[in-house]
């Protein structure tokens, strides 16, 4: 069995009964669709396998230790740089968290920017067909309801992306999307070190 064979298995068995926020569709869905993403900008096994589990330290009951003696310390590295700090409130912690992900990413290597790109490029596949479905009724489903620190967050994403993958179609159809669900919205970037408070 390879490795992204492995990856893929032990991604769907800790997801199993989760669903993307606001739909039916089961959370795996979103690894699998990182993966093929991740899959057009790299061969390298070990990047694709930490893109199928790239939510696991963030969202499951699974420890960073696991991920190293399953899949090697490289592969759990990789997943550390994707997740994002847990504890606390979703909803008060939103903008200490997301500008952790963003310093994260400036510092990052080429592979955690491919699995960062296709992460984001996902969600926002998913966020640009609710929104011309929903309109701006799609942003009370997040624990941030407010659409211009979205927008900050999505930009200054691809701002860090920008230099390493810049000319690649994954990052051209990301600023497409973020442009189409953004476009207009100023960006209103969270206070340095204070929790963004939020409904919810």
């Amino acid at each position: 069995m390879t490795l992204v064979t492995q990856a893929v298995i032990f991604a769907a068995q800790a997801h199993d009964g989760a669903l993307r926020k606001g739909s039916e569709t089961p959370y795996i869905v979103h690894p699998m669709e990182v993966v093929s993403i991740a899959a057009t900008l790299t061969d390298d096994p070990q990047v694709l396998a930490a893109a199928a589990l790239h939510d696991v330290l963030e969202d499951c009951d699974v420890e960073y230790e696991t991920l190293c003696q399953q899949f090697g310390q490289r592969v759990a590295n990789l997943v550390r740089a994707e997740s994002q700090i847990r504890g606390g409130n979703p909803c008060q912690s939103w903008g200490v968290r997301k500008r952790d992900a963003v310093r994260r990413l400036a510092g990052g290597c080429r592979a955690t920017k491919i699995i960062a790109i296709a992460d984001k490029l996902s969600n926002m596949r998913a966020i640009s067909r609710d929104y011309a479905r929903e309109g701006e009724t799609v942003f009370l489903r997040f624990h941030q309801q407010d659409k211009r620190m979205h927008a900050w967050y999505y930009r200054s994403c691809a701002a860090q992306m920008e230099g390493e993958l810049g000319l690649t179609q994954a990052f051209c159809e990301l600023t497409m999307l973020i442009d189409r669900v953004f476009g207009g919205v100023p960006s209103l970037e969270p206070e340095e070190g204070g929790q963004t408070a939020c409904a919810g």
